[in-house]
């Protein structure tokens, strides 16, 4: 029943693929390269004061948790992609690994979760969320995952953000010297 329900979503997505090159062009540069702009945010906020560094690293843990939650969920569960179902129409080669859960859109949403946390960052951090769920979406558009990957991201992006967020306290420390030696090496 899950299984139909997610590969209806993901022709209801995916069977605009192939039909405009304007669209098409625009999703692919969406599913492969948004990520770039969530870095470029996060080493804009490293070049603030030391608030908007800490807040870059928190939010650059939070990315690696997700992925390596994403990783470990891999180890225990292996979905194909639809191309590997023969299904929909593809737009960006990929390798034929396990799609559960989109590595990309936990990046992008495990960073832009850990914006919302901070007052300083929480208007970026909604942007940010909603560009990744675009981002999600251009990914099922492209034909490398189904939509319930996307939702697999948002939930590991949640409890990965959440956790981060939960250590900051102990993380300072990492930090405090992290910051510290950046600026040792400037002087």
């Amino acid at each position: 029943m899950l299984a139909q329900l997610n590969t209806e979503i993901f022709n209801a997505i995916n069977h605009f693929a192939g039909m405009n090159v304007i669209l098409d062009k625009s999703a692919i540069v969406v599913a492969k390269f948004l990520p770039i702009i969530f870095i470029l945010f996060l080493i804009s906020l490293w070049f603030g004061e030391d608030e908007r560094k800490n807040i870059s690293l928190y939010a650059g843990y939070s990315a690696v948790f997700g992925i390596l939650l994403n990783f470990l969920i891999g180890l225990f569960y292996f979905h194909p992609r639809p191309f590997m179902d023969n299904i929909g129409t593809l737009l960006i080669t990929h390798l034929s690994d396990t799609s559960f859960p989109s590595d990309h859109t936990t990046f992008m949403l495990s960073v832009a979760f850990a914006f919302l946390y901070f007052k300083k960052t929480r208007k970026a951090g909604i942007l940010f969320s909603i560009l990744g769920i675009v981002g999600g979406i251009a990914r099922v558009y492209c034909g490398v995952h189904y939509p319930f990957d996307i939702l697999g991201s948002v939930v590991v992006a949640a409890v990965a953000s959440f956790a981060v967020f939960l250590s900051r306290e102990k993380l300072q420390r990492l930090n405090d010297f992290i910051i510290n030696l950046y600026y040792r090496i400037l002087k």
